[in-house]
Formats: structure tokens, C-alpha cells, sequence
């Protein structure tokens, strides 16, 4: 089945995103790039999977996820999607809504922050989306709440749970900083009452002896594993965060200052990026489609059975005002925004999925892995996923060898199905509703 793809990229004006974007579409490739074993062949589906009727999304639904400061790959993608149009000349930041747009949901996956080019103007491009009146919802990702976390430690008592989570940020926050200082502190007198670098260092960094005694206290809330993973983690970046920064012309005192001033553009109420943090949800349901940054444990399962989403979503806020950063972030809700299924995570297992299924979900939509030839669909733990994340930011793109910076979008759509689109793959990926159906029958 070849044909045009039909209303997917009918209205973007950037005449270089559409020769970067597949001309055809074809039925969802069955190699192993774009499916895993399960779903090749499904006789070799779980059982438990029979008899699901998959309920798509009242409305079309335009996921993009992972843009990792990276605006112009973001608004290509939005552009791509045929839900957003740039007049001529225009810079990043001046998008207008097309009907397609104006009808849509954007979904953005999460991961917004981070690597680079521009964290500011990707911030500002989303707040265009709310602007714009578009039906935006904003999803949390790992790298988003590390930088709310690294944020809250640095404004809170330091304790074993929470000092180590400024650090935690690494070598990819350091961009943001870089960003920050010299929009906001370069020209101001930034040093006045900075401390020193000697007690800078103290404030930014964990103490000695927090690598004994984290151990002790994350006791009963990480496996073993995880505990394990985390300590050479932080070794790892305890060693060289300092070092990034500097390459970076960012001395200790500058972090600390850049720091600062991040509280007041993301915390305080009348900051510019204050929005951020508030208007991010940590899950969203639309049909039997359940859309999330990472994915899933068997205590997220139960929460979404019993109580919902809307209560998950109340619960992350709510938790994030609390004072103990630590109970949170290794939480089953942070889990959901932090997962690759390893054994260091928190578990999904059968008793989970069940749960999940019974909550009315059946698919999957996340970010957060990864993939070179676009979008992935494939089942987890007896779950059905879709990954969604396709490259887009240019830092990355040049560490795996990708050229140009990357555009595509994932589509939900009840007549045309789940349309995978990127630059990195030479057709558009359709799966039809009806192909998506026989995975359960």
C-alpha cells in the first residue's frame, strides 16, 4: 500500500521540512527496527491480551516527545505534523495554529530540557503552544524534574535523601546554565554576595560521607540494584560535574549564581518559566492509549485501577510540594517518568499489567528510549508499547551519527491508526486500527 500521506503534512510552509520528510506511506514494517518478535509474529502474544477492544482518543492526537533544547526540531516536528505553520521570514517562537491544529491535542512526551542547542527557546516555543490557545498537555520527563529536583535540594536542609541531587543533574544540565548566565547574569553584578569556590563546592556537591550512608537510608525503597546503580552514578558525576562546568567557562561560584537565578525563573511565582513545572502532568488517558514519559510498575498499575489517572496526576504535584525529595524521586510515581524496565527499576510484572489492562489501557505511548529509524512498537512485560522517541535534538544526533536536526511526530488517530513519521525513515509507519486490533485477537 503506497500512496501521498494524507493531511499529515498538507499545510507546513518550510519547504526544507518537507523535502527532509517521507512522500509515501506504507502498513507498519514488520523488521526488527520497527517491531520486536512479539508483535512480528503474534501467536506469540500473551494470552491475557485476548479479547481487548482498544478504544482510540476522541480526538486526533499529535505526540512529540524528547526535544531536549533542541526549538527548531520541535517546532519542524509541530510543522511536520501539519498542526502548526510558520509565516515567512518568521523566527523560532512566531508559529501559528493550523485547523488541523486548532482540533488536535498536542501531547509533548516529556524531556524538554537538557543537551541542547537552546533550552530557552524550547521553553518559549511550548509557551507559544499555550498562547496559541492549542490544546497543549505537557508530560514530565526524567531530565525536566532532575533540574526541579537539583533546584528544590539546593533551596531545602541538606540531608542523606536530597544532597545529592544538584550534582545528580550532570554534565547535561550544564548547557541550561551556560544559557541562563549569559541571558540573565553576564552583564549584572552577579558576584556580590556569591560565597567563595571552597564554599560554593560545599553547598553544590554531597558530603563524604554520603556515600556510606545513602546506601543505609534508601534501604526498603530501591532494590538492591537500584541502590548499587545510584552509588556509582553519583561517583561518576561527583567526579566530573565540576569539570563540565568549567569546560563550559562556568566556575563553581558562577553554577551556584546560575543556580540562583533558575529558583526564580522556574520556582517563584512570577519567574518566566514558572508554568513549567505547573502545568506538567505525569500521565494522560485518551481512549485505551495511555500516554507517559518512561513507563510502568506494578504500584503505578494499581493506582491507575483504583483511583485513575487524574488522582496520579494530583499525586505527583502533591508530592513535589513535599519536603522529603527523596520519598518521591524513587518513588513508583518517578518511576514512571524514569523506567527502562532494568532490574534496578521498580518492577512491572504480570500482576501489573493485569491491573493495567483492567484500568481500560491497553497501549503504551512514551519517550524516553531512544530510536535511530523512527517510531517502535513493542511489548513489554506483556504490555504493548509505542516508543516515540526519534532523535530529534541535533546534540544527539551528532553523538549517534544522525545528520541534521531531526523532525517527526507520532500520530493517534482513530481513521488513520498510529502513524509513526520521521526524517530518519524513508516511508511514514501506519498501523491501522484493525492491525492494532489483531495484536489482541
Amino acid at each position: 500500500m503506497q500512496s501521498p500521506i494524507p493531511a499529515i503534512i498538507d499545510r507546513p510552509n518550510h519547504t526544507e521540512i518537507i523535502a527532509r520528510l517521507p512522500s509515501e506511506w506504507t502498513s507498519w514494517p514488520r523488521d526488527d527496527s520497527s517491531v520486536n518478535s512479539h508483535v512480528l509474529v503474534t501467536n506469540k502474544t500473551p494470552s491475557r491480551f485476548k479479547k481487548n477492544k482498544i478504544r482510540w482518543p476522541k480526538r486526533s492526537v499529535v505526540f512529540i516527545s524528547d526535544p531536549h533544547a533542541d526549538a527548531f526540531a520541535f517546532e519542524a516536528s509541530l510543522i511536520a505534523a501539519g498542526v502548526a505553520e510558520r509565516k515567512k521570514k518568521a523566527g523560532l517562537g512566531h508559529l501559528t495554529l493550523t485547523k488541523k491544529g486548532r482540533q488536535a491535542e498536542i501531547i509533548v512526551g516529556g524531556d524538554c530540557l537538557d543537551k541542547g542547542p537552546s533550552n530557552l527557546a524550547l521553553l518559549r516555543s511550548v509557551k507559544q503552544l499555550y498562547k496559541l490557545k492549542a490544546r497543549v498537555t505537557l508530560l514530565a520527563g526524567n531530565h525536566d524534574l532532575r533540574l526541579l529536583m537539583g533546584l528544590l535540594a539546593l533551596a531545602r536542609k541538606k540531608d542523606v535523601g536530597n544532597q545529592h541531587f544538584f550534582v545528580r543533574m550532570g554534565k547535561k544540565v550544564v548547557p541550561l546554565f551556560r544559557e541562563v548566565f549569559d541571558e540573565y547574569l553576564a552583564d549584572t553584578k552577579w558576584d556580590k554576595k556569591i560565597p567563595d569556590e571552597d564554599a560554593c563546592r560545599k553547598l553544590l556537591f554531597p558530603g563524604d560521607d554520603w556515600f556510606k550512608e545513602f546506601q543505609f537510608h534508601a534501604a526498603g525503597f530501591l532494590t538492591s540494584e537500584g541502590i548499587d546503580r545510584e552509588v556509582r552514578k553519583m561517583e561518576t558525576k561527583n567526579h566530573s560535574f565540576e569539570k563540565h562546568c568549567l569546560s563550559a567557562g562556568l566556575s563553581l561560584r558562577q553554577v551556584y549564581a546560575t543556580a540562583l537565578k533558575c529558583q526564580q525563573l522556574f520556582l517563584y511565582k512570577k519567574g518566566e518559566f514558572n508554568w513549567f513545572f505547573r502545568k506538567m502532568e505525569l500521565v494522560a488517558k485518551r481512549g485505551s492509549f495511555l500516554f507517559l514519559h518512561a513507563g510502568l510498575d506494578d504500584s503505578m498499575g494499581q493506582m491507575l485501577l483504583k483511583s485513575g489517572t487524574s488522582y496520579a496526576n494530583k499525586a505527583f504535584h502533591r508530592n513535589l510540594k513535599r519536603r522529603d525529595l527523596f520519598s518521591f524521586y524513587y518513588s513508583s510515581i518517578a518511576n514512571t517518568f524514569r523506567t527502562k524496565y532494568r532490574d534496578a527499576d521498580l518492577p512491572l510484572t504480570a500482576r501489573g499489567v493485569e491491573a493495567i489492562h483492567k484500568a481500560g489501557i491497553h497501549v503504551v505511548v512514551q519517550g524516553h528510549i531512544n530510536r535511530q529509524q523512527g517510531q517502535r512498537i513493542a511489548i513489554k512485560k506483556g504490555l504493548v508499547h509505542v516508543e516515540a522517541d526519534i532523535t530529534l535534538d541535533s546534540h544527539s544526533r551528532k553523538v549517534e551519527g544522525l545528520k541534521h536536526y531531526g523532525i517527526g511526530a507520532t500520530l493517534i488517530d482513530k481513521d488513520a491508526g498510529i502513524v509513526g513519521l520521521s526524517c530518519d525513515y524513508p516511508t511514514a509507519k501506519v498501523m491501522t486500527a484493525q492491525e492494532l486490533q489483531g495484536i489482541y485477537e
